[in-house]
């Protein structure tokens, strides 16, 4: 095997990239990363059903929004290529035939009706179902079948015996012979199932380190025995904590609806917090709970995966972009704002008052469709809509009163800068002999439509002399 480590993440392409899916992508290309390898995508497409173009681009953008990009792989063809299954049958084909012939596979001629029933005995006896090695001897097809028609099987070692392995994450695992049967490696039209296709494609591309989810871990032994039996040397295995939702069940597609990462995008999480915040759910690093990607590459190890499940907490997610929307520089976050603006209507591009923007709101902002919302509902329509109880506190008898003073002190301003809008609050209030907040609330319900905003003078920077005026104007003629 190659000197430097050759990782690979080969997700099955069923309609986007599961969360799951994202954090082995995470671990796999942070490996590959720190230790100068080489991070593989290969897409196991063999379920033609789900198997879709559209499918397929799920999980490339899905990789390219979190910036996981992969060394070989789709669009970037390596030598070990191709890199989708089913471009891949002739291989697979080749490497069964050879089994085969050297007995330690054979085709299998049993019906699944027939596996049914012998299924369904077992269950009413209490055991677990073996296929019981009905065609493991046969020399030609039974009467009335062919050998096109029949599945192929990897013989199992008869006899006592165990096989073991040693996990990265979990340690050694063993396994007895007599809880392994002979399993089915190719189906009858050629398309190999995952135990069988994923040790043929990992062996020819190099991979030298295996790391998955623990729903693999069974997986795992019928594999060993197919390197053993093709004289290959396996690669290192690592098996990673599931990850449960809310409700405690693993995170899956039909019941999850955030186990697809792009459904955070379009909510406005960051990725680098959505990363931040799935790498959190199986590893750690002492006490950290903001790591930015430098520092998973600076600390990442398998030897600091969990072994426990991780539970989805929507509140810490939050939490986590919310610190990444104030880690990151304005200007980055101004432009990842621009797609939530423009589908509200507001095409904003180039509009100066965008970073000062991100600057005043996002400490209140949760999520950049948050951020968005604000912006576009106050800083960059016309006219606003008012909330009805701080209206009816904020914009009635005295309150109007000294709203009206402060109009008449901000149409005097020669300038409409921070201090100077922030010094008329201070004048009116000093003059009034009122607390600043009886003045700032007036103008910040009247210029907002509610009461919280950042500083009254940056907001009313921020939305503009005469728009804020109007507004004010608007507020004035309610009572």
């Amino acid at each position: 095997m190659p000197s430097a480590p050759r990782v690979r993440f080969a997700p099955s392409p069923t309609g986007y990239l599961h969360i799951g899916g994202a954090r082995t992508a995470l671990m796999n290309y942070l490996q590959a990363r720190r230790q100068g390898g080489t991070f593989i995508l290969r897409v196991e497409d063999t379920d033609q059903g789900r198997s879709t173009p559209e499918s397929v681009q799920a999980i490339l953008d899905g990789l390219n929004w979190l910036g996981l990009e992969w060394d070989e792989g789709p669009g970037k063809e390596g030598p070990y290529a191709p890199y989708f299954q089913m471009q891949r049958l002739d291989t697979y084909r080749e490497h069964a035939d050879k089994l085969i012939a050297d007995g330690k596979a054979y085709r299998c001629y049993c019906t699944r009706e027939e596996l049914d029933v012998q299924r369904q005995a077992a269950e009413k006896t209490g055991g677990a179902f073996k296929y019981p090695g009905t065609c493991r001897e046969l020399k030609a097809p039974p009467a009335g079948k062919r050998a096109e028609d029949a599945v192929l099987r990897f013989k199992m070692p008869s006899g006592e015996g165990s096989v073991s392995f040693d996990d990265k994450a979990l340690g050694v695992i063993t396994k007895p012979y007599s809880d392994l049967d002979d399993w089915v490696m190719m189906r009858a039209d050629g398309i190999p199932l995952y135990n069988y296709g994923c040790v043929i494609d990992d062996h020819l591309m190099d991979i030298t380190l295996v790391a998955r989810g623990q729903e693999h871990v069974n997986s795992t032994f019928p594999q060993l025995m197919l390197y053993k039996a093709l004289g290959w040397q396996p690669p290192d295995f690592a098996h990673l904590p599931l990850i449960l939702g809310p409700d405690r069940e693993k995170l899956s597609k039909r019941k999850h609806p955030e186990a697809d990462v792009m459904l955070h995008k379009r909510n406005g999480i960051l990725p680098e917090a959505l990363l931040n915040f799935v790498i959190r759910l199986g590893w750690s690093h002492g006490n950290d709970e903001v790591i930015s990607r430098e520092q998973m590459l600076q600390w990442f190890d398998f030897s600091d995966v969990g072994t426990t499940s991780g539970v989805w907490n929507p509140e810490k997610l939050l939490w986590l972009n919310q610190q990444w929307m104030k880690l990151l520089p304005e200007s980055v976050i101004a432009e990842r704002l621009l797609p939530f603006l423009e589908a509200k209507g507001v095409h904003v591009k180039g509009d100066a008052r965008l970073e000062p923007l991100v600057r005043a709101l996002r400490e209140r902002s949760n999520t950049l469709e948050e951020m968005a919302t604000t912006a576009a509902n106050v800083y960059f329509r016309s006219g606003i809509t008012l909330d009805e109880k701080a209206a009816a506190k904020h914009l009635a008898g005295d309150s109007l009163n000294l709203l009206r003073k402060a109009r008449e002190a901000l149409v005097a301003l020669p300038e409409w800068k921070v201090e100077a809008l922030d010094g008329v609050v201070k004048t009116v209030s000093e003059a009034a002999s009122v607390g600043m907040g009886k003045i700032a609330q007036p103008i910040r319900v009247a210029v907002t439509g509610n009461t919280t905003s950042p500083g009254i003078g940056e907001t009313l920077l921020l939305v503009g002399r005469d728009e804020a005026l109007r507004r004010i104007d608007a507020a004035l003629a309610r009572g």
